[in-house]
């Protein structure tokens, strides 16, 4: 892919348009000097927290290790969730692992199977039953199901044989596809046995 050079004295808009820098409106200089400030801060942000985030990984996997130590055994690496909590109480740091899953063609059959069932008690079915399957197989706005949604249908106790087939097939059509490892970081709430978490987040500061 060829860069386009821009000339002294020519900037390039969105459209790949070479524009004279003395035509442009003062307003856009300004829009655009004020975008790419908050995009220099943003970048420089982001990597001091993908810093941090490693510093903070080492930190954790090493003090496991050490603990694990004074007992004789071996820690079994970076995986496993962690709880560590300050001396006094106030701070809570937690490694969290979680999977990233989905469903294979297997929860068709499943929807099939509940389907035969909703409809054949369709007459007497609760209907926040139905609700809850039609919400449950319902997909985000990205197109994906909601994951929790449909494995919270396995807490039902149907004493169906195609219920109970449905649910065995939802099960096995579950596939971990990966793995994220997450660090939170929690305050205590006063003097109470609550914890808040401290956001890391722009929207949560």
């Amino acid at each position: 892919m060829n860069v386009q050079q821009v000339p002294e004295g020519y900037r390039e808009n969105a459209r790949g348009d070479l524009v004279r820098e003395d035509t442009i409106k003062e307003i856009d200089v300004l829009r655009d000097q004020i975008v790419m400030e908050t995009v220099e801060k943003a970048l420089a942000t982001r990597e001091t927290l993908k810093k941090v985030k490693a510093e903070v990984f080492g930190d954790i996997e090493a003090f496991v290790d050490i603990s694990a130590e004074k007992y004789g055994v071996k820690a079994g690496g970076a995986k496993g969730n962690v709880t560590l909590t300050s001396f006094d109480g106030r701070y809570r740091v937690v490694r969290a692992n979680a999977d990233d899953v989905v469903f294979d063609e297997r929860l068709q059959a499943a929807k099939a199977l509940i389907d035969e069932c909703l409809q054949e008690w369709s007459a007497g079915a609760h209907p926040g039953l139905v609700a809850l399957v039609n919400d449950a197989f319902r997909t985000d706005r990205h197109g994906e199901l909601r994951t929790n949604r449909v494995l919270a249908l396995r807490r039902h106790d149907i004493n169906d044989p195609r219920w109970i087939q449905a649910m065995e097939a939802i099960s096995d059509a579950l596939q971990v596809v990966g793995s994220k490892s997450y660090i939170r970081v929690y305050e205590r709430v006063g003097k109470t046995d609550s914890y808040k978490q401290i956001p890391l987040d722009i929207a949560g500061v």
